[in-house]
Order: C-alpha cells, then sequence, then structure tokens
C-alpha cells in the first residue's frame, strides 16, 4: 500500500504542477493575477485550461466540479464535463479559460 505522503496532493493541479506544464511566462502571469488580486487574462486562462484539461484526462477525469460558497453561508456545486458531443456522433475533449475565470456571483 502507498504512503501518504507518497500520494497526497498528486491529484491537485497545484503550482507545482503548473510550473511543469506551463509555459514559464504564462505561470509568471498567472501567479501575478492572483497575487495582485486581478483577474486573470482570457488568453493566460484559455493556457491555463488546457494544460489543466490534459493533466486532469490523463488522470481519467471526465467531468470537473466549480465549488463555491456563497456569502449565505451554503455551499454549493455546478458540474460540467470535459466531453462535448459533435454532431456525427462522437465527442471532444474541451476546456477553456471562460471556465476558469470568474463568472456571474450566483455561479451561474
Amino acid at each position: 500500500m502507498a504512503k501518504v505522503e507518497e500520494i497526497f496532493g498528486t491529484m491537485v493541479f497545484n503550482d507545482f504542477t503548473m510550473k511543469q506544464r506551463l509555459p514559464k511566462e504564462t505561470f509568471k502571469a498567472f501567479k501575478r493575477s492572483v497575487s495582485e488580486g486581478k483577474p486573470v487574462a482570457r488568453d493566460i486562462a484559455n493556457v491555463v485550461a488546457n494544460a489543466m484539461k490534459d493533466w486532469a484526462v490523463e488522470k481519467g477525469a471526465t467531468h470537473f466540479t466549480h465549488w463555491f460558497q456563497p456569502m449565505t453561508g451554503i455551499t454549493a456545486e455546478k458540474h460540467d464535463s470535459f466531453i462535448s458531443p459533435l454532431d456525427n456522433g462522437r465527442v471532444i475533449m474541451e476546456f477553456s479559460g471562460k471556465e476558469l475565470i470568474k463568472g456571474e456571483p450566483d455561479a451561474s
């Protein structure tokens, strides 16, 4: 059986993983936005989203969740899929920066 310290955080798209998978300038721009509390630019979010989707699919993921905590004190979740159906009966795996950028305050 694996030790906790060997598996802890292996399913988290954290700074270490981002630094490995993102272009250096994209990683810096993303971290700068976070540290300054500014919105992430759409072009940066698209690169991060693509790297995140590829990483997650490699780990076996097919869906993702937006987990948010409204000011009411009650948590909520919104589940979406990386899988989008095509007209020909096949699917495409996609995830864009739009899903990462802050949307409406009610999480819609």
